[in-house]
C-alpha cells in the first residue's frame, strides 16, 4: 500500500517518520491514547511511563510516542518475560499495558494514583470480554484506568477516521 494512503499508520515508512520524529500517520491506537491522555489533562513531562508489550502495532510505537519532544515522558519498553515485572510496574506514573494475556496485570502492580492504559482485549472461555489488566483490581489504585471493552478501541476508531479525513484532505490540496 502507498505510503500517502497508510491511514493506519503502520508502513515500514509510517513506522520509520514516527522513529525519526518526522510527520505522518501515527498507528491508530497509540495515537489514540495519547489523545485521551491529552484530552483528560494528563500531565505527561517528566512522568515514567511503563510500556508492556513490544509489538510493532502497539507497544513499540506507543513507547516512541510517550518519549517524544512534547510529551517527554521517561519510557520502559517491558513485555512478559521482564524480570521483576510487578516492581517496575509500581514504579510507573503511567502504565500501559499491550500484551495480549487476560488480566494479566494484577491491582498490587500498579502505583497509587497512576494512569492505567489497558489497551489489551482478550475473550476468557466464558465468552466475558476482559483487558489485559485485572479491571476490578486496578479500580483500587489508579487514579484513571480505561475500561474493557469501551475505552482504548473507540479512540483507535476515531484516528483512523481522523488520519482518512487527513489523507483525503491532502490528496485534494
Amino acid at each position: 500500500i502507498d505510503p500517502e494512503k497508510d491511514v493506519d499508520g503502520l508502513h515500514p515508512i509510517s513506522l520509520g517518520k514516527l522513529l525519526a520524529g518526522q510527520p505522518g500517520f501515527r498507528p491508530c491506537t497509540p495515537a489514540g491514547v495519547m489523545h485521551l491522555l491529552q484530552v483528560t489533562g494528563v500531565v505527561l513531562p517528566g512522568k515514567h511511563a511503563v510500556v508492556i508489550g513490544r509489538s510493532f502495532i502497539v507497544g513499540k510505537p506507543m513507547a516512541l510516542l510517550l518519549a517524544e519532544k512534547g510529551s517527554d515522558c521517561t519510557v520502559t519498553l517491558a513485555h512478559s518475560q521482564t524480570q521483576n515485572l510487578p516492581e517496575l510496574c509500581q514504579s510507573a506514573d503511567i502504565l500501559v499495558a499491550a500484551l495480549g494475556r487476560p488480566e494479566f496485570v494484577k491491582g498490587s502492580w500498579i502505583k497509587q494514583g497512576a494512569v492505567v492504559i489497558d489497551v489489551g482485549i482478550n475473550r476468557l472461555a466464558s465468552g466475558k470480554i476482559v483487558g489485559d489488566v485485572c479491571f476490578e483490581e486496578g479500580c483500587q489504585r489508579a487514579s484513571a484506568i480505561t475500561p474493557v471493552p469501551g475505552g482504548v478501541g473507540p479512540m483507535t476508531i476515531a484516528m483512523l477516521l481522523k488520519n482518512t479525513v487527513d489523507s483525503a484532505i491532502k490528496r485534494l490540496s
